[in-house]
């Protein structure tokens, strides 16, 4: 069955299909993140320890997910690659709804002690396994269904729904800020962001249940069996991919994820200003996204790539200077995360495709999923802790711009490795 023989609407509804788990998945992540402070408060302060010390530790639950994900990558990646991409992002969504949910259910530390943070903690690891398993899956099934010259414009939806679901995040966190009492939001509110995934989930289940399994699974389904993987050409491609993707991630965290807590502790930025920055730095990253996947099925994902990296590599100690600038006003501070968001967003377009082309089929769950998640655990996951821990040490305010920099010019030598012509040759190839 060749994918110009499907329906439209099979193409449609894999795109769909393949977006919603991506969205509640980022939602919850944003959730996560923007509510740290809060959540930090409710179960991360303990007895006798000071204020950072809770934020380094929620920061460290935030982390502890990320290093599960390359084992949800192999495990659900597995199943994807043998059983099909539909049943298994089936599973996925179900349990990571689950898991989302029972974290707005955990008491807090002062009514049930220690218990609270390893709870959270535990239902951190769960999100972090199930997560792991979501991202090979949406990008197999996107662009496996993807027409022929529109990879990346598929793949690019992927990302797009990570900024989507971060700005939602984001959104009902500033919402519900904007609403609540501090002590309200601290008490009880915190807990209504976890539980709307339950409604989101159920309409995502539904879209995956009536959804196709993709053309390329069926006919590698259809082929003996004979031909096995390469495991040693499997484990350098996803060595390759890490090193490709690794300033995405870094870039990604720091500039969408992490900017709001640094402005409060490192530059004492307000809560709701440093919540409408990282707001404004997620439409940033979500207006590139769409064009330069796009472009990327024009040009190629090579040159996409490089420039954005070449760009962060210049940029970054620039635009964090222009943020920490006592003369900066929120508007000059707005279009410097709306520039760095959008750097990102660069990357994050043609990203996808070009991990998905480079495996075959067989593994592509699997190899896609993994190189994308370690890259993530060590880059991202990380990102939290290593820049807190190093100002902490240091002193040195500029910490964020140097670790860009660097992953910047590891995956530049990465990319240039890339084939010019890889996103003009069918996947099956």
């Amino acid at each position: 069955m060749h994918s110009t023989q499907l329906a439209p609407e099979a193409h449609k509804r894999a795109l769909i299909a393949g977006s919603i788990g991506n969205f509640i998945e980022w939602y919850e992540f944003a959730v996560y993140g923007f509510m740290a402070t809060v959540i930090a408060k409710n179960f991360f302060q303990l007895d006798g320890e000071a204020g950072l010390t809770s934020l380094i530790l929620t920061y460290a639950s935030f982390a502890i997910a990320f290093f599960f994900r390359p084992l949800g990558a192999i495990v659900f990646g597995r199943i994807g690659d043998r059983i099909g991409r539909k049943p298994t992002l089936i599973i996925v969504l179900v349990l990571m709804t689950l898991a989302t949910a029972a974290i707005g259910l955990v008491p807090v530390y002062a009514s049930i002690g220690i218990a609270a943070p390893l709870i959270i903690t535990g239902l951190r690891i769960l999100q972090g396994l199930f997560a792991g398993g979501e991202y090979g899956g949406a990008v197999s099934l996107m662009t496996e269904f993807a027409p022929r010259g529109k990879r990346g414009l598929y793949g690019a939806w992927q990302s797009f729904t990570v900024a989507l679901g971060l700005l939602a995040g984001a959104g009902i966190v500033a919402l519900l800020s904007a609403l609540l009492t501090p002590e309200a939001l601290h008490d009880w509110g915190w807990r209504i962001p976890f539980f709307i995934a339950l409604p989101l989930g159920a309409v995502a289940l539904w879209l995956r249940v009536s959804m196709e399994e993709t053309p390329s699974f069926v006919k590698q389904q259809a082929k003996p069996v004979a031909v096995k993987a390469q495991t040693s050409a499997t484990l350098k491609a996803i060595v390759m991919g890490i090193g490709r993707v690794m300033v995405w991630s870094a870039a990604g965290y720091t500039y969408l994820v992490i900017m709001p807590a640094y402005l409060q502790s490192a530059l004492h930025t307000g809560f709701n200003q440093a919540l409408l920055i990282a707001v404004i730095s997620n439409i940033g990253f979500a207006l590139t996204i769409i064009p330069s996947g796009i472009l990327s099925d024009r040009i190629g994902r090579r040159t996409v790539m490089v420039i954005a990296a070449a760009l962060l590599l210049i940029l970054a100690l620039p635009l964090l200077k222009m943020l920490q600038a006592e003369s900066s006003t929120l508007a000059v501070k707005a279009i410097v995360v709306l520039i760095a968001g959008g750097l990102v967003g660069m990357l994050a377009g043609p990203g996808p495709a070009m991990l998905s082309e480079m495996f075959p089929t067989r593994v592509r769950y699997t190899g896609l999923g993994l190189a994308y998640s370690l890259s993530n655990a060590i880059f991202s996951g990380c990102a939290g802790l290593i820049i807190t821990g190093l100002i902490k040490e240091t002193g040195n305010l500029d910490i964020p711009a140097y670790y860009v920099m660097a992953t910047a010019v590891v995956s530049i030598v990465a990319l240039m490795t890339l084939n010019k012509d890889d996103h003009l040759r069918s996947l099956e190839e």
